[in-house]
């Protein structure tokens, strides 16, 4: 399988940092002064962590990751952006915390980091950049130390078979080819005045929760929501605070799953 993907991804990634940083959606003043950037979703999932170290899979510029770390977590970030990575250290500084963060592709990730955690976490629009779940999978469970638990939340592949405006089904269901967009805006700030190419994969769930089965992990929890704690799609209603679903659907489609897991 051709690697471009990995480039081709970084480099939208680094585009769209920027106004990522700047964005409401991401409320960096709110976040600096205090603010969690985790949802009722993945903390219920989580329970107590303090003193746990954690692995944060694809943690962007660490919002999520620095979150976990105020919560008493030793926490360690990776991204494929090195733009968003050094943005993530930029903050650990200024927070005063002792996050790590690692700017690499998650599949050599063993060339960077060799150690074990009690957590390994990842979550919300992540395993679509990855071509191969079954490589995912086991470097989860390599990453865990006996008795760890993976917490998952993921938009519902479901949301992928949809074009952007949620009018018709456009896309298959299941992983049959890689998807090659031209995209402008992002899903954080609409009007931003960049345009990138991206790659990405859909992966049902039978794919997602099989990829982990197979290399070893034990399914403790398994959940579906009809709706998504992020306003980052088009055509959206907020149906309560914090919950968005699609208008027209509303309660109608799970719009976001989540998982825990278990290593012996």
């Amino acid at each position: 399988m051709s690697d471009d993907y990995i480039d081709i991804n970084r480099q939208a990634w680094n585009r769209k940092l920027e106004s990522h940083l700047e964005s409401e959606f991401y409320n960096l003043k709110d976040f600096m002064a205090g603010a969690s950037s985790l949802n009722a979703i993945e903390l219920d999932l989580f329970g107590d962590i303090n003193a746990k170290s954690l692995l944060h899979l694809q943690c962007h510029f660490g919002q999520d990751t620095l979150s976990l770390a105020r919560m008493g977590a030793k926490t360690t970030g990776v991204d494929l952006s090195d733009a968003a990575i050094a943005a993530a250290q930029n903050l650990n500084e200024e927070l005063g915390l002792n996050s790590q963060f690692i700017a690499c592709d998650l599949y050599s990730l063993e060339e960077h980091l060799d150690e074990q955690f009690d957590r390994v976490f990842s979550s919300y629009g992540t395993i679509g950049w990855l071509p191969d779940l079954d490589r995912w999978a086991q470097l989860i469970a390599r990453y865990l130390k006996p008795g760890g638990e993976f917490i998952f939340a993921e938009f519902h592949p479901v949301l992928w078979m949809y074009d952007s405006q949620f009018q018709k089904i456009e896309y298959s269901y299941f992983n049959r080819e890689r998807i090659e967009e031209i995209e402008s805006g992002t899903y954080a700030n609409k009007e931003a005045n960049i345009e990138y190419k991206t790659i990405s994969w859909n992966h049902d769930l039978a794919e997602v929760i099989s990829a982990l089965l197979k290399a070893g992990l034990k399914l403790e929890l398994f959940q579906e929501f009809d709706y998504s704690p992020y306003a980052c799609f088009a055509n959206l209603v907020e149906v309560e605070k914090g919950k968005f679903q699609i208008k027209g659907l509303e309660g109608k489609m799970p719009m976001v799953y989540a998982l825990k897991m278990s290593k012996a």
